[in-house]
């Protein structure tokens, strides 16, 4: 990043540095469900075998993620 080139005082190193935490937690809120597919569901390669079958296995993937952090995320408010 090219917020360390200005010293830490300055206006323009607190703004840039702002812009840079912000881009962390919209890419780590992103990349979170490719994480759970990874992990989960042990899908590391990607077989070629048609452009429907992958968007379909892609789909169903992602759909199981999303079921998987909202189990997550209704356990964590109800307990």
């Amino acid at each position: 990043s090219s917020y360390k080139h200005h010293g830490k005082d300055s206006v323009l190193y607190r703004v840039k540095r702002k812009i840079e935490y912000a881009k962390a937690q919209l890419r780590a809120k992103i990349e979170h469900p490719f994480q759970v597919i990874k992990v989960r569901f042990n899908h590391r390669k990607v077989r070629y075998r048609g452009l429907e079958k992958n968007t379909a296995q892609l789909f169903s993937l992602l759909g199981l993620a999303n079921l998987v952090l909202a189990k997550r995320y209704l356990q964590r408010t109800a307990g």
